[in-house]
């Protein structure tokens, strides 16, 4: 592929700014980043993508489209930003903005829906018809893929399985709902109750170390994390059933879930068996960025 034909993309995350060139669906011919300083607002952070792009634009002369990954997602009815963690860029058209100050066209897509792009062709999920790319993290979020092409719906909300309800009873989240899949499997979450239930404050991967050493409340805490997880995934499966589901973010390097969470999700699933493969991701940190640079 010659240099005309690269692509560039940007992953827009809440502390640092990372861009691309890719070649091919895979091959990275250059990656920078810059920190984002959100704290010192919109503006600015629209000055480090165009001072980082900037400094890639040598390697692909001829691209004139570039993908942005980011927190949130653009709302359908104003093409503003929306729920996204870097609250600065909420309400602003980003898209519009960025392209104004990079004389580029520019697609804004959500950070889970470019790990499940970037997944679903050039990682774990190669070869499968309809790729589930799942985020599992301080947040829950998703993306469908289905033959390569990203599937994002009316309403840019396909694959939001963090926020489907499965106790309405249960803990409220920040959506304003009550039982998400978010307020229960996020790592704070699963944190979170631990401190309730021992009065201690410990992170996520703390909470993962004293259940493989039996603590009492760390056994309690994570066997209904593993619960809840398959609860939730079986869920999708029975709406969608995906042909292969693909695990990120930090959650996703808990060894248990490719077995005990295996079988919770086989124990909640409308059928007799499970054949869905789920698998961990290929790509590690650099989904997000290829995936933005996919969508360009």
């Amino acid at each position: 592929m010659s240099a005309a034909q690269r692509r560039l993309g940007v992953d827009l995350g809440g502390t640092k700014i990372e861009a691309v060139v890719l070649e091919g669906d895979d091959r990275i011919v250059v990656r920078r980043r810059v920190p984002t300083e959100q704290v010192r607002g919109y503006e600015h952070i629209i000055e480090q993508i165009a001072l980082l792009v900037g400094t890639l634009r040598a390697e692909a002369p001829r691209c004139d489209a570039i993908g942005v990954g980011t927190p949130g997602a653009v709302s359908r009815r104003d093409g503003t930003l929306k729920n996204s963690n870097t609250q600065c860029l909420n309400g602003r058209r980003l898209g519009e903005d960025l392209s104004a100050r990079l004389g580029m066209l520019v697609r804004i897509e959500n950070d889970a829906n470019c790990f499940a792009l970037a997944e679903a062709v050039a990682g774990a999920g190669q070869g499968a018809g309809l790729v589930f790319g799942v985020i599992l993290g301080t947040g829950i979020g998703g993306g469908f893929v289905h033959h390569g092409e990203l599937r994002s719906g009316p309403q840019h909300l396909a694959g939001e399985w963090g926020h489907h309800c499965i106790d309405q009873a249960g803990p409220a989240c920040y959506c304003g709902q009550r039982g998400c899949v978010e307020a229960y499997i996020a790592g704070p979450a699963v944190a979170a109750r631990y401190r309730q239930r021992s009065g201690r404050e410990v992170t996520m991967e703390q909470v993962v170390e004293r259940y493989r050493r039996r603590e009492p409340e760390a056994v309690e805490v994570f066997t209904e994390f593993i619960d809840r997880f398959g609860r939730a995934l079986a869920n999708v499966i029975d709406i969608v059933d995906p042909d292969l589901i693909v695990l990120g973010g930090g959650l996703s390097n808990i060894e248990e879930l490719y077995s005990a969470g295996r079988a919770a999700v086989a124990r909640y699933v409308f059928n007799d068996e499970l054949r869905t493969p789920i698998v961990r991701n290929h790509l590690g940190d650099s989904a997000g960025v290829l995936g933005a640079a996919l969508l360009g």
